[in-house]
């Protein structure tokens, strides 16, 4: 007699690519596939997440990885995370949401542990463009790091601690997930560096090298792998994605050489 689907073991694999925030990762995005991976009577026997992120909003990151977990615990299924081409920064605090972490490839990209905050400023442009802007606020400091105005330090030093407290955050997160794991100090762990998978491994980031569904096939013998997409990308995006891809993989070269010397 035939077993039918939902009567066979079966391992749950929900990918998540792209920036966390905006456009990309969201919870609400994100939230139809991890409900999914999660549903049925019988719970599956693993989740595995195929992380490719360089990160991105820490809010987002923080809410789809309690989220996971929060299902996890409920329904006791282990979560795997597989770290594809990277899994930096929030991508990496995706993958703590996970019991066990993996990198596809020793040349992967893990970490970035740090919190970063880039702009410009315009002080005396619109004066030499002959342009009057006109900008009214209630609350003094309603226009902290406004570019059109000289920068001040106490606006450096409140995003200073925004940041230091943020970094707090993620940093608890990662101790507390890769308990016992972990091998390098903080200093080293800590400091906003990105690791190549091998590196990432020997300082306890990560569990190993594997691909996820020969993991699968070796931890649960005869379950039914079932691929749940993730949040798909605009049609005009996945159309474009080759040229894409080759900018990204030209980035990654690049820092890989100054990083590495490769």
């Amino acid at each position: 007699m035939k077993l039918r689907f939902w009567q066979r073991d079966r391992v749950a694999l929900v990918r998540l690519d792209g920036v966390i925030g905006g456009r990309g990762l969201r919870w609400e995005k994100v939230r139809p596939a991890v409900e999914k991976a999660f549903a049925g009577r019988r719970p599956p026997k693993a989740v595995l997440l195929v992380i490719n992120s360089p990160g991105g909003s820490p809010m987002e990151s923080d809410v789809i990885a309690r989220e996971i977990r929060r299902r996890a615990d409920t329904r006791k299924v282990p979560v795997i995370a597989f770290v594809e081409q990277i899994g930096a920064s929030g991508g990496y605090w995706l993958a703590c949401a996970a019991d066990e972490i993996f990198v596809m490839s020793p040349m992967s990209l893990v970490g970035s542990i740090g919190v970063i905050s880039a702009g410009f400023g315009f002080v005396g442009l619109m004066d030499r463009l002959g342009v009057e802007r006109r900008v009214l606020t209630r609350g003094v400091n309603k226009m902290r790091l406004d570019p059109f105005q000289p920068e001040r330090d106490s606006d450096r030093e409140w995003l200073a601690d925004l940041q230091g407290d943020i970094h707090a955050a993620f940093v608890a997160h990662v101790k507390d997930r890769r308990r016992g794991r972990l091998k390098g100090d903080d200093d080293t762990l800590f400091n906003g560096d990105v690791f190549l998978g091998q590196r990432a491994l020997e300082l306890g980031l990560v569990d190993g090298v594997e691909l996820p569904h020969r993991y699968a096939e070796q931890r649960y013998k005869g379950a039914t792998v079932q691929v749940i997409h993730g949040p798909r990308k605009p049609l005009l995006a996945r159309l474009l994605r080759g040229g894409a891809d080759a900018v990204a993989d030209d980035l990654t070269d690049s820092l890989l050489r100054a990083r590495y010397g490769l």
